[in-house]
């Protein structure tokens, strides 16, 4: 599927959205291409608490290119989505489809420092950690735009070095196929570990980043499997523990219908 169309460009823009410190955060605000291509987030951090963590631009070029020089890798790069790039890719790609990935699964094990929470009160965030499996979304991206596309994704994803690229085997039917996913670092600052269901409501209810809070995170993630055909039993257990923390009565529908 082209990601130029009308309707796929509206999917491509809804998601998260980057926000400087101190701006107010609109409820519809959503990170686009033009933030990445800004480079916003890096100027932001650049004059926050986590400067010291940043990784250089010739680090982040150096990662780069060494995922883009790896064996696994062929002409066109097939990229594994498991949290926000599900519902908010915001990069250019030819074909996309539901794969599962085996020896990692998806979990709240990743401090939000910035986005949804504070180098003071962080939140949480979803990372791939080892062990198990998870369900989510491969898209390819040709090879005449992976570099580019890439480059994009490592200014949203690398700029702490939280995460470490991985080409990991990822199956859909019958079909197996190498792709990069974002598996979490644990050798950096923001891996939470394994941490208890009660202690990861607590994060996504009262922590709030940039651009907003845990909860509003996990049920964008929801929605978005649902809308590609995947349920997660974790995450509908978090957010029910959530909800009754909350005291609401009537159970979150995941938006199904929601067009990606």
């Amino acid at each position: 599927m082209a990601s130029g169309s009308g309707n796929e460009r509206e999917g491509l823009e809804r998601g998260e959205s980057f926000i400087g410190p101190g701006t107010p955060v609109p409820e519809e605000r959503r990170l686009c291409r033009e933030d990445l291509v800004d480079n916003v987030i890096r100027r932001s951090l650049e004059h926050s608490a986590l400067a010291a963590q940043l990784l250089s631009e010739q680090a982040l070029e150096a990662s780069l290119q060494a995922a883009l020089g790896a064996p696994h890798r062929q002409p066109d790069v097939w990229l594994f989505a498991y949290g926000s790039l599900v519902w908010n890719p915001v990069f250019e790609f030819d074909e996309r489809m539901v794969a599962t990935v085996h020896g990692y699964h998806r979990s709240f094990c990743l401090w939000s420092r910035i986005n949804r929470g504070t180098p003071e009160k962080p939140g949480l965030v979803l990372g791939l950690d080892r062990g198990g499996r998870c369900t989510g979304v491969a898209y390819r991206i040709p090879a005449r735009l992976a570099e580019s596309e890439l480059r994009l994704l490592w200014r949203r994803e690398m700029l702490l070095g939280s995460y470490a690229p991985r080409w990991v085997l990822v199956t859909h039917s019958r079909r197996s196929l190498r792709a990069l996913a974002f598996a979490v670092n644990r050798e950096r600052s923001g891996y939470a570990g394994r941490l208890p269901a009660e202690a990861i409501v607590e994060r996504l209810l009262h922590a709030r980043g940039t651009i907003g809070t845990g909860l509003d995170y996990l049920r964008q993630t929801i929605d978005g499997l649902a809308a590609v055909g995947v349920r997660d039993p974790h995450l509908i257990r978090i957010e029910a523990l959530a909800r009754q923390r909350l005291g609401e009565d009537e159970p979150h529908r995941p938006r199904a219908d929601l067009q990606l």
